[in-house]
């Protein structure tokens, strides 16, 4: 009997730390949130090798820190403190395997249960960064095993806690917490996913449900838990980055993520994330004057961690875009050049680019010339999981034509790449902005007509007809922008270099068409840009903002019909 008693001592005891772990990480979370990042982490660093949750939390801060950074020592100095995190939760797991033996569930105990949602979630992270950190293969292999380990664990956790009648200690919210972060992450990323892929991943075991992945995350999110923050974070993103990069415009996301933000907004009102996502759903509102008030907020509100910085330099840099003011926008390209190492090559192109929108007779900022800028483009390459961003080779593509001893100018790249992260849509609902870009537009047409043809010419002409198309459609005139886009449809053949203008021209026009009501056109017009168009630039994009308008349309996607989407 005293056997028995001794147990429950031991029980009592480690709920005991287990709730004042959790308080003292919630404190630290809280000290992350309101600016404090060496405070935050001061306060976690004396149990990293005794709490699991001190531990999982003092990576997941460094982790995001590695990332903002892009720094190779900050990446493995991460990886290598979620590793030992993940070992700590290691110790606290229960010894034989698998949830769904009865006599095993019934005898978990709470901490056990905890240390099998941290482990995952350990695991999900380090896979995070395996993908960032190396190039090679194996680590590619070893990263996509760790995201299964960790996918299988949650849906044994999602699944055991809802059948078994189980012990709900003090600390239950943040387990459930826990598992709503991970069954929600996977559902609404894997849902993005294009079927060709996706059946590879079913095949795996991998299922994504969109809207149970938001549902889950959004009760993560307004829960008052450990991971309520980094549910937020991944909705936010969702809502005001991914929603807008894939090509849909919903109102709807942006309603929901102010929603989201507010209650994170009145407890932590200088929170630098807040107000960098606060500044960003203004933007998606067409309030390019507030959002930049927002970001540069965000700058003031705290020096530690300058990579905030960087994320509201490059929203500063397209609200300055949106409003033709070429050389603020240049001067933030500028700084990202200079202290940011995301994208050095995007940058200087981006730095070019504004140069070349100025009159030649104009004076460059410090001197600069961009065909000099547009040259040392290549030089900047670098690779993420031994693959080159598609933007970074879209952009060394493009600068390819400065190499020239007398080089033809691109006639309008700063629009261009406003047009691959999906600025138009921005720009919807303010008619001064979509006029000041179609006089842009007039202007670099009059000027191409005007020159001597040469080999670009014509795909020149075309990507100012899709750019047109976009300006058009924002003006509300509908048939002006059909014949835009189908001016370049009609120019397929003899396109020699911008392939990619003809899928998404087709894209384009479909969006158009389903506005207008006309659904079966659209979706035929969609199938024709998924399966008529290959090799193309930023071709992933595409087949991205391709998938999520047919999902919008719940139309059956051909090869899809097999898919549990």
């Amino acid at each position: 009997m005293s056997n028995g008693k001794d147990a429950n001592a031991a029980e009592n005891s480690s709920q005991m730390t287990l709730k004042e772990c959790l308080d003292e990480c919630m404190e630290a979370l809280d000290l992350f949130l309101n600016n404090h990042f060496n405070e935050s982490l001061e306060r976690l660093r004396p149990r990293v090798n005794e709490s699991m949750y001190h531990a999982l939390i003092y990576a997941t801060v460094l982790e995001m820190q590695a990332m903002m950074t892009f720094q190779p020592d900050d990446i493995s100095n991460a990886g290598n403190t979620m590793k030992s995190a993940s070992e700590v939760c290691q110790r606290f797991r229960r010894k034989s395997p698998g949830l769904s033996n009865k006599s095993v569930g019934e005898s978990l105990t709470e901490v056990q249960l905890h240390a099998e949602v941290c482990y995952a979630e350990c695991q999900l992270q380090r896979a995070a960064l395996t993908f960032l950190q190396d190039e090679n293969m194996v680590s590619f292999i070893k990263g996509g095993i760790k995201v299964r380990n960790s996918y299988l664990i949650y849906k044994e956790l999602h699944s055991f806690i809802q059948s078994h009648n189980c012990l709900k200690g003090p600390s239950h919210v943040h387990l459930e917490g826990g598992i709503s972060f991970g069954i929600g992450a996977f559902n609404l990323t894997l849902s993005l996913f294009p079927p060709r892929i996706l059946k590879v991943l079913e095949f795996a075991g991998f299922s994504g449900d969109k809207e149970f992945g938001l549902s889950l995350l959004h009760d993560g999110a307004t829960g008052m838990n450990l991971r309520s923050m980094l549910c937020a974070l991944l909705v936010l993103c969702y809502y005001t980055f991914l929603t807008f990069i894939l090509g849909s415009t919903g109102e709807g996301d942006v309603i929901e993520a102010e929603r989201l933000l507010k209650p994170f907004r009145l407890r932590y009102p200088r929170g630098a994330i807040f107000l960098f996502f606060a500044g960003r759903t203004e933007e998606i509102r067409g309030n390019i004057d507030e959002a930049v008030a927002l970001f540069e907020d965000g700058c003031k509100a705290q020096q530690a961690w300058k990579q905030f910085h960087h994320m509201c330099y490059w929203e500063l840099m397209w609200c300055f875009t949106y409003k033709r003011a070429w050389k603020m926008a240049y001067f933030y390209a500028d700084l990202l050049s200079q202290e940011s190492r995301w994208s050095k090559a995007m940058y200087v192109y981006m730095k070019a680019a504004y140069l070349s929108m100025l009159a030649e007779d104009e004076a460059r900022p410090f001197g600069e010339d961009e065909v000099e800028l547009f040259r040392q483009v290549p030089t900047f390459k670098q690779k993420i999981a031994g693959k080159s961003p598609p933007t970074e080779k879209f952009a060394i593509r493009k600068a390819r034509r400065y190499k020239a001893r007398c080089p033809i100018r691109l006639p309008v790249p700063v629009l261009e790449m406003m047009y691959m992260w999906n600025g138009f849509s921005m720009i919807s609902k303010r008619p001064e902005l979509t006029e000041g870009m179609m006089q842009t537009l007039v202007d670099a047409e009059r000027t191409l007509l005007e020159s001597p043809d040469n080999e670009y010419s014509l795909d020149d002409r075309c990507l100012i007809h899709l750019l047109k198309g976009l300006c058009l459609k924002n003006q509300g005139l509908l048939q002006a922008a059909e014949e835009s886009f189908n001016k370049v449809f009609s120019s397929e053949k003899k396109i020699k270099f911008d392939h990619y203008l003809v899928p998404n021209s087709l894209v384009e026009l479909s969006l158009l068409y389903i506005d207008q009501g006309r659904r079966d056109e659209a979706i035929k017009l969609l199938h024709k840009a998924k399966h008529n168009y290959k090799d193309y630039s930023m071709e992933s994009r595409t087949q991205f903002r391709v998938h999520a308008a047919l999902a919008k349309l719940k139309a059956d996607p051909g090869e899809e019909e097999d898919t549990h989407m």
